[in-house]
């Protein structure tokens, strides 16, 4: 059976929860970043947590459980190269640098333009069909999360490069759907997920100015805990899930279904932290459920 034919099958339901989990995970990420910056971390001391201790969460784990997953060719390491380097740092720089010049509704729109980009390439590298119902179910995602981010509220700061680092975020961002196809065709969801963060941990060190500056926000004992949270629960796990769902469904469905994150953060702010609800929140959580119901 070819290729093409495959991915016009109904994605199967156990890749689509695994990839809803992830999102889930995802979207709780301010539960841990809120708590974090509080205790003196600052949003690069968090992505430095969040990759380098994802690579050795997972590094020891498989050194002790399965050794397996560290056996890859030399010619597929620019595959690893691409889902940690060039997807999951370099979206994180650009995202937050593109917070410091524009609002943070910009900011997370502009992220989300990436199950946009994931389309078009998966359309152009793997003849994926761009069909009306995947069309229609991108246009309600990218509008509720414009809703439910805030978008059209009003007093938003925007500026050109903020708003080429935010597109670069949501480029960047959507590359680990693409990279992560071509790396699933050798290997195990669990062995691309674990090169992801050997590459991208050590990069954090390297390129990433929080690394200079994490030593004092790690002094305080009682932030551990919660860091260990952030790396477990909205860091490694996702990207478990989101890679095994990767595996077994094309990658723009999956990049679309990955849009619930939004909502998930803004039912966690609601609930955890008594963020006010109002009528384009609600419309939005409505939109992204619609889009992501309408896949199946």
């Amino acid at each position: 059976m070819s290729e093409r034919t495959q991915t016009q099958k109904k994605a199967p339901l156990g890749a689509c929860a695994s990839i809803l989990l992830s999102a889930a995970l995802w979207g709780i990420i301010g539960l841990w970043n809120r708590r974090l910056m509080a205790g003196g971390f600052s949003p690069t001391d968090i992505v430095v947590v969040r990759n380098f201790g994802g690579m050795v969460l997972l590094a020891g784990i498989f050194a002790v459980k399965d050794r397996s997953v560290f056996r890859v060719k030399r010619e597929h390491l620019k595959y690893f190269f691409g889902t940690g380097i060039v997807s999951v740092l370099l979206f994180t720089v650009c995202y937050f640098n593109c917070q410091k010049l524009c609002s943070l509704a910009v900011a997370s729109i502009l992220l989300y333009t990436a199950p946009s980009f994931v389309v078009v390439l998966s359309a152009l590298l793997w003849k994926e069909p761009v069909t009306k119902k995947k069309l229609l179910a991108l246009l309600l995602t990218l509008v509720g999360c414009a809703l439910v981010c805030g978008l059209f509220s009003g007093g938003l700061t925007v500026t050109l490069t903020g708003v080429l680092l935010g597109l670069g975020a949501g480029f960047f961002y959507a590359l680990y759907s693409i990279f992560g196809r071509y790396a699933l065709a050798h290997y195990s969801s669990m062995t691309v997920t674990v090169w992801t963060f050997l590459f991208a941990g050590p990069a954090s060190l390297v390129l990433v100015p929080g690394s200079r500056t994490l030593g004092p926000a790690l002094a305080r004992p009682d932030m551990w805990l919660t860091a260990a949270g952030l790396v477990v629960f909205s860091t490694v796990l996702p990207y478990i899930f989101y890679t095994k769902g990767l595996s077994r469904v094309e990658a723009g469905q999956a990049s679309i279904m990955a849009s619930l994150e939004p909502v998930v953060a803004a039912l966690a702010g609601i609930l955890a932290f008594g963020e006010p609800v109002n009528a384009a929140t609600v419309a939005g959580i409505i939109c992204v459920l619609a889009g992501v119901i309408i896949l199946r």
